[in-house]
């Protein structure tokens, strides 16, 4: 009982650690905020693991592991960088952020409904989620900041990336 439980029990993790990150942004606490991003990409590494190796993978396993990632490394690092760096330039800030949240969205769906073995169709959003937290740790403790426009270009390129039709080997 216990092992068909479990992945899903460490994918909700993930998404705690997504809903912390919220949370942790709305109050301020930049670092605290991307910290909680990257603990959701460990647990997003451990539970597909554990399910594959306890023979407990399942489509709600797979659906429900999508709707956490969707939380945890689209929307809680796009309003991170929102908050952090991009709402000086408010109207387009947000519409870069919420582009983020968008092309992470479309890239999981098409993901659960592609069922390809070996490789990604696009840059996972586990990826590009965790590269803006990452920035965003830099930029907090690098002595000079980066600028604003890196963080603009940076969400637009990951955007694009993780719709895109490249093939990212899978690990």
């Amino acid at each position: 009982m216990i092992s068909r439980v479990l992945p899903s029990v460490v994918t909700l993790v993930n998404l705690i650690f997504g809903v912390v990150s919220l949370v942790e942004t709305m109050n301020g606490n930049y670092p605290m905020a991307a910290l909680m991003v990257l603990f959701g990409m460990v647990m997003d590494g451990m539970d597909g693991r554990i399910a594959r190796k306890l023979a407990a993978t399942s489509p709600f396993g797979k659906e429900l592991d999508s709707l956490a990632d969707l939380v945890s490394f689209g929307v809680a690092p796009a309003l991170l960088v929102f908050a952090y760096r991009t709402s000086d330039l408010w109207l387009l800030g947000l519409v870069v952020s919420l582009g983020f949240t968008l092309c992470g969205a479309v890239r999981l769906a098409r993901f659960n409904i592609l069922n390809i073995r070996g490789y990604f169709v696009g840059v996972p959003i586990t990826a590009a989620g965790s590269l803006v937290a990452l920035m965003v740790l830099l930029d907090i403790f690098l002595k000079e900041r980066v600028p604003t426009f890196v963080f603009f270009v940076l969400l637009v390129l990951l955007s694009l990336l993780m719709v895109s039709k490249i093939k990212v080997p899978k690990y």
